[in-house]
């Protein structure tokens, strides 16, 4: 028996409303340009409107002009979608709530995560948007997700209860001392002063 292996995302799709109010979220609030747009292939009375979330990896909407916005939370009961996080720069991160605040979006305001920083809101159809932005850069040639797994066995072997900042920077040494090799007989922490 074999996988089938995954190589990312490529697309998320959400049942919209309206165009114009996809639109007006997707790229007026969020800043993604819209891409293209064709009819639902497997239902022609709905449009497809398609948006690059920044990765050049898309979102797409199914709209309908007689779907009116509800914006009473999504379910989140299992098998459905709790939340969509996006990456975000720490300077845009910085500006998100006054950014929210100045259209009247209700939002919870940065949230400590740990290894990144959190702001949550709802989207007109009362689906959860994050807005994220890690606190950590990887080393050249790791993957986020590369370095929070050894920062999630540094935190495991302390038996600290979530990742921290002192765990990232342990785990980025970590994979760089692996990963690059280096002429010095003793690699071990020093004071030269």
């Amino acid at each position: 028996m074999q996988k089938l292996q995954s190589q990312g995302v490529h697309h998320i799709t959400l049942v919209g409303a309206d165009r114009q109010t996809s639109i007006d979220f997707w790229e007026g609030v969020l800043g993604m340009p819209f891409v293209f747009e064709q009819p639902n292939l497997d239902k022609a009375s709905e449009s497809h409107l398609y948006f690059d979330p920044g990765d050049g990896r898309l979102i797409t909407i199914f709209t309908d002009e007689n779907r009116k916005p509800d914006p009473r939370r999504t379910p989140t009961e299992p098998g459905c979608v709790h939340h969509i996080a996006f990456s975000v720069s720490r300077v845009t991160f910085l500006q998100a709530v006054e950014r929210l605040n100045a259209r009247g979006i209700k939002n919870t305001g940065p949230k400590d995560r740990g290894f990144m920083d959190s702001i949550y809101f709802n989207d007109p159809l009362g689906l959860t948007i994050e807005l994220a932005s890690y606190r950590f850069e990887p080393p050249h040639g790791f993957t986020h997700a590369e370095v929070l797994m050894e920062a999630h066995h540094v935190r495991v072997k302390r038996g600290d209860y979530n990742i921290a900042e002192v765990h990232l920077a342990d785990a980025i040494q970590s994979l760089v001392e692996r990963s690059r090799s280096t002429l010095s007989a003793d690699r071990s922490p020093k004071n030269p002063y």
